[in-house]
């Protein structure tokens, strides 16, 4: 097996593997403690974050018993995000991403 350093293999490797969590489900944490959980979209250029049929979540308590309300489609830029997770293939886990 050829390991290549071609930028261009890394390139390719790195979008083959994000084009693998297309319609997963993901939950994005950001910096103001929210929790957004959708299905996967994609990204923009500067790495935004586009999630559809998404819930948010507060951590501050100021939502009812831990009931999120649904936001629809929300781009969450990149600057915030703390961390990214994924759904697990088998549907019951969140590993790191």
């Amino acid at each position: 097996m050829n390991h290549s350093s071609d930028p261009e293999d890394a390139s390719a490797a790195a979008l083959y593997h994000l084009k693998s969590f297309l319609r997963r489900l993901v939950r994005v944490t950001v910096l103001d403690g929210r929790i957004f959980i959708g299905s996967f979209a994609g990204t923009d250029k500067p790495l935004n974050i586009l999630l559809i049929n998404s819930e948010e979540y507060r951590l501050d308590g100021s939502n009812n018993g831990g009931d999120g309300r649904y936001v629809g489609q929300v781009l969450v830029p990149w600057r915030f995000v703390v961390k990214v997770e994924a759904q697990g293939i088998n549907g019951d886990s969140y590993p790191y991403v």
